[in-house]
């Protein structure tokens, strides 16, 4: 478990799951996310049983905000892609409890994932990639740290038209600047 001041990240649990079904088929939820179909409970168990094959740096967790005296999975995130040579991975992440949306949660989570990543896994690198229709997104990873580093012109198709893929990094140099390691 990796813990912060008000999340933590665990791992994920088989009765998790109907949770996740229930976020990644909320319209709003996915609406910035590659997952774009309908997803059943089947799916959502063979998911976590390839989850449960990867190496453990590489696993997703979810994210536990403390709400009425008791801890409760508010998203999931996670380091996929390591790249042991450079040191590098990148992060996924999403908040599926909407009314918890815009309270910073999802910087938040994203500093503590961050610190995990650079303290404790020793990589030099965390990168991500988000649409430029989703500001807010954007601007957490901002404030956590994260600058542009590219785009990619018109690369996915969404709700009927292209939209542009931007490229985000943080390197643990940048990160410990702005963090008393």
């Amino acid at each position: 478990m990796i813990i912060g001041k008000e999340l933590r990240l665990r791992a994920i649990e088989r009765s998790d799951l109907p949770r996740f079904v229930h976020w990644l088929n909320d319209p709003e939820v996915i609406e910035n996310l590659i997952q774009r179909f309908p997803l059943s409970l089947a799916h959502e168990e063979t998911w976590y049983e390839e989850n449960l094959k990867k190496p453990k740096a590489e696993q997703s967790m979810v994210i536990e905000t403390w709400l009425a005296d008791e801890w409760t999975p508010i998203g999931v995130m996670g380091l996929f892609d390591l790249y042991w040579l450079a040191r590098t991975a990148e992060v996924g992440i999403f908040i599926g409890e909407k009314q918890l949306w815009n309270r910073g949660l999802g910087t938040k989570a994203m500093c503590l994932l961050l610190r995990y990543a650079f303290t404790s896994l020793n990589l030099n690198k965390i990168k991500l990639h988000v649409y430029e229709t989703n500001p807010r997104a954007i601007q957490s990873y901002r404030k956590a740290g994260f600058v542009e580093e590219g785009r990619l012109r018109k690369e996915d198709f969404i709700n009927g038209r292209y939209v542009d893929v931007i490229y985000m990094g943080i390197l643990r140099d940048e990160w410990q600047d702005n963090h008393s390691v």
